[in-house]
């Protein structure tokens, strides 16, 4: 009985979750304190848990801009650098074989924030220059992930990610502060980033040991950080113009 048990559970765990000597340590030697093999199902569910999360985090940003038909306070700039550093983190990731639970997010991410951009641009009425950059940035993202892109541009580019995420999150702390006001930046939004990048420090450490990949979340949670702590003291805050409407 024990053993049509273990069948199913054993395919559901591994290699998913858990290598097949972690199960066999926790799962048929019962060693359920083994800290070596609970760090990698940790880390393994917790990349899992970001990679689901990821597909709802920015929809309340792009249903907040609909609802509103507004981009108002949100940077240009600053949403691009943030599609830089996900481009990067995706690629690097793909080119170097990491497991999917560990960059996985980056993808999904990366597509929301295209439409973000492309929300933005519309609304200010550059709906055309918003299509060019769609097309532009697809082709791109091809070349990248081609063989005709050195590892060592790949590399260069996942490097830049620390500098692109601060100072695309100082380019959106800086709107904020010049408005007053978040305008339509999503609260829920950058709480949700907040607490992914911090999860994601421990996952990129178990999983892909690259320091590189660890250091850029390390400088991402301190800059959402940043615009949560502005998101909690504007949170009542109005834009001027909504008053006048008024």
């Amino acid at each position: 009985m024990a053993a049509e048990v273990d069948g199913p559970l054993k395919r559901v765990l591994v290699p998913l979750l858990l290598p097949e000597k972690c199960y066999d340590q926790i799962f048929v030697q019962w060693d359920l304190l083994h800290v070596p093999c609970l760090k990698i199902l940790l880390s393994k569910g917790l990349g899992l848990g970001i990679v689901a999360g990821s597909l709802l985090v920015k929809l309340p940003q792009v249903f907040k801009i609909l609802g509103a038909k507004s981009a108002e306070g949100l940077s240009l700039q600053s949403v691009m650098l943030e599609l830089v550093a996900l481009t990067g983190i995706m690629v690097y990731s793909i080119t170097s074989n990491f497991p999917f639970s560990s960059w996985g997010e980056a993808l999904f991410l990366m597509l929301q924030t295209v439409t973000i951009a492309f929300l933005i641009l519309h609304y200010r009425g550059q709906t055309v220059k918003g299509v060019a950059f769609l097309a532009c940035y697809a082709l791109v993202l091809l070349v990248l992930l081609s063989p005709l892109t050195p590892q060592a541009v790949v590399t260069l580019l996942q490097a830049s990610n620390m500098p692109s995420v601060v100072v695309g999150r100082l380019l959106q702390a800086a709107t904020n502060y010049r408005n007053g006001h978040t305008g339509q930046l999503s609260g829920i939004t950058m709480f949700l980033l907040f607490g992914g990048s911090l999860a994601r420090i421990f996952t990129s450490i178990q999983e892909t040991g690259d320091p590189l990949m660890a250091g850029t979340f390390v400088v991402s949670s301190l800059c959402n950080g940043l615009i949560v702590a502005q998101v909690l003291f504007y949170w009542n805050a109005k834009a001027p113009h909504k008053k006048k409407k008024q």
